[in-house]
C-alpha cells in the first residue's frame, strides 16, 4: 500500500497544483459524479509525440504525486481516477481557479 500524506501543508498544496496537467485533472474532478460513467477528459490539441510524452508523465509523475498527497485514488488496472480523502482540502482553491478561469492566463487551466 502506498503512503498517503494525511494533512497537506500549504507547500504540498502548491506543489500538487504546480503543473498544468495536475491542475486540469483536479479541476476536472470538481464536477465529476462517480455515479456517472462519463470519464473526465482533458482536452489536448498537441501533436501525437507531445501527447504521448504527456501521457507518460501523467502515468509516471503526476498521478503518483497526486495519489501520494491523497488527492486522488488511482486504479492503474482500470485506468480510473477518483477523488481521494484529501480532495476536500484543496476544493476551495480549485473552485476559485475554475470560477476565474477566464481571467487567468491560458496555460493555467
Amino acid at each position: 500500500m502506498k503512503s498517503v500524506v494525511v494533512n497537506l501543508s500549504f507547500d504540498e498544496t502548491l506543489d500538487a497544483l504546480a503543473h498544468v496537467q495536475r491542475r486540469k485533472l483536479l479541476v476536472g474532478l470538481l464536477d465529476h459524479n462517480p455515479q456517472n460513467d462519463t470519464p473526465v477528459v482533458i482536452a489536448d490539441s498537441a501533436d501525437e509525440a507531445t501527447s504521448l510524452e504527456r501521457l507518460v508523465k501523467m502515468h509516471h509523475v503526476h498521478l503518483p504525486k497526486l495519489e501520494e498527497y491523497g488527492l486522488i485514488v488511482w486504479n492503474e488496472d482500470k485506468h480510473e481516477v477518483s477523488k481521494g480523502k484529501n480532495f476536500d482540502e484543496i476544493k476551495p482553491l480549485l473552485e476559485l481557479l475554475a470560477t476565474h478561469e477566464d481571467e487567468l492566463p491560458p496555460d493555467w487551466l
